[in-house]
């Protein structure tokens, strides 16, 4: 069995502060990976013995950011999706293993007012483009922030959000997309109707008290993997961050 681990720590400074190492060694995960980890190269000295760390930084300080801490050592790492216009902001790392390819993505917010929604579109279409020609080589399992509840079921509030960033119709479509290339979303996978579970919550209005959230963050597994999916979990008790960690296990 393997175990696996997505946390958007948002800061993992401010994270490390609330608790991230006792959860990272309680967790004990064969492959443990982070988003929006907000840092500079040489900002942190994260101790994880037994793990292979690998980091990715976004050129603008304080920023995004991504990382892998796995046990197994990949038999390669690449950075981006090898493409000069999304590769500035250190959203996607690729580990290669023997039987599949791990990603680790912090996929672009369409923001306030929907700022950057063309560009989402532009890196939805790009990003899906990479996924598929990793899968010509073998498997993929990729793990991360979203930034999108892509059902009414995956947020607390869809009437008063549709249309806002994260729930567009344009942005739903865009997963739906994914799923209709033969990849296969964990969670609902092994849980189609459960309402109430959720990844993310606003730091406004008290909405992780009152469970106002969203889930947004995602393990997503082609679909020759099925056979070998053993459970899918959101740890919504974990504080530290504005989202909750989430749990891949596989056979």
């Amino acid at each position: 069995m393997k175990k696996m681990i997505s946390w958007n720590v948002n800061g993992l400074r401010a994270c490390v502060g609330k608790g991230f190492l006792d959860y990272f060694k309680e967790m004990d995960a064969d492959i443990f990976c982070i988003q929006e980890s907000k840092l500079q190269e040489g900002q942190i000295e994260l101790d994880l013995e037994g793990y292979h760390q690998y980091w990715n930084y976004a050129k603008k300080k304080g920023y995004s950011g991504t990382a892998i801490f796995t046990k197994e050592e990949p038999l390669q790492v690449t950075y981006g999706i090898g493409m000069e216009e999304h590769d500035h902001e250190g959203r996607v790392i690729t580990a290669e293993y023997p039987e599949f390819y791990f990603v680790t993505v912090y996929v672009p917010n369409a923001q306030q007012e929907l700022k950057r929604l063309d560009y989402r579109m532009q890196w939805e279409a790009d990003f899906l483009a990479y996924l598929k020609k990793l899968e010509e080589k073998k498997p993929v399992i990729y793990a991360g922030d979203l930034n999108v509840a892509h059902q009414e079921i995956d947020l607390k509030n869809p009437k008063t959000n549709r249309g806002n960033a994260g729930f567009t119709d344009e942005e739903r479509a865009c997963f739906s997309k994914v799923l209709e290339n033969g990849f296969i979303d964990t969670f609902r996978y092994f849980y189609p109707e459960q309402t109430g579970i959720y990844s993310w919550w606003s730091y406004r209005f008290q909405a992780r008290a009152k469970n106002a959230g969203w889930r947004i963050d995602y393990f997503v597994v082609s679909q020759c993997l099925q056979d070998r999916l053993a459970d899918a979990k959101i740890h919504t008790e974990v504080p530290g961050s504005d989202h909750c960690p989430i749990e891949l296990d596989i056979q």
